[in-house]
């Protein structure tokens, strides 16, 4: 990814999301930076040429995983990892100016998922509508659609709405990390501070492949920084594995641990190895 050159990136929108504040901190005035409504209509972006990335969500420090994210990588066409960005995050609620009922609340399931503890005492008789993201519930209170949502600070003043109370999330060092995925082929070069990503597929029959998979990474002291199961879609009991692991493919204990595990393996789709991001 060059720095002098501009570049097309989907991401997930409209307008206000947390992923377009993530966006910013990895692109310029002259990228071209398009919103889409969902993970896969951003990811399937680059699949089709229309952008040359899409940054998505792939997990939160609060409520885990974005399966959606890890699905598309793992099972859907191929697309790699060419950089990592965190965003620490904080929500806030929002209605129309001079709103006084609030029946209907939307936002994103991840962000009421971190701030149960403000609805169950503000809110307690509210529907929570879940939307595609925070930034979409906040569209929609925008039209009359919804009377409040939880989203973003930036995503009020995009669609004029009023923060009745701003940092409402239950736990306040939150942080979403999101992965910026393009067409295969490019890899960055090895930092000495990246991280490698692979979905790894076990047989159904197979007893004790992931004791043997991380038996394989422990004999080439290769540390594990992050392991999610995911079903196949192929059968009941059926999981793959998304791993993440400290070190670059190019690094000798990382590339040899790969190069093992593909004879206990049934397959190992390989998601890219990238610079892991410092946070401040």
């Amino acid at each position: 990814m060059s720095a002098t050159e501009s570049h097309t990136f989907a991401y997930l929108g409209p307008v206000g999301t947390f992923t377009e504040a993530a966006l910013k901190k990895i692109t310029c005035d002259s990228d071209v930076k398009i919103p889409y409504a969902n993970v896969t209509a951003a990811l399937d972006a680059v699949r089709k040429g229309e952008a040359q990335y899409a940054l998505v969500p792939i997990e939160n420090s609060v409520e885990g995983v974005v399966a959606r994210t890890l699905d598309e990588l793992a099972s859907g066409d191929p697309l790699t990892i060419a950089s990592e960005v965190t965003l620490p995050v904080t929500f806030a609620f929002m209605t129309k100016p001079g709103v006084t009922t609030i029946r209907r609340i939307g936002t994103h399931p991840h962000a009421e998922s971190q701030c149960r503890a403000y609805i169950a005492a503000n809110y307690p008789h509210a529907e929570i509508v879940p939307t595609a993201s925070t930034s979409a519930a906040a569209e929609a209170v925008s039209k009359g659609d919804l009377d409040a949502a939880i989203a973003s600070s930036a995503a009020a003043e995009h669609f004029g709405l009023e923060i009745r109370q701003d940092n409402i999330g239950d736990n306040a060092g939150a942080v979403t990390r999101f992965i910026c995925a393009q067409k295969p082929g490019w890899m960055p070069e090895p930092t000495g501070n990246d991280r490698t990503s692979m979905a790894v597929f076990i047989d159904i029959d197979h007893a004790g492949a992931l004791l043997e998979i991380l038996q394989v990474f422990a004999k080439h002291d290769v540390n594990l920084t992050f392991i999610q199961s995911r079903p196949t879609g192929r059968e009941l009991g059926h999981y793959h594995f998304i791993i993440d692991v400290e070190g670059h493919i190019k690094d000798a204990p990382v590339g040899s641990s790969i190069e093992e595990l593909r004879a206990i393996c049934d397959d190992i789709r390989f998601l890219g190895s990238y610079p892991r991001e410092v946070r401040s």
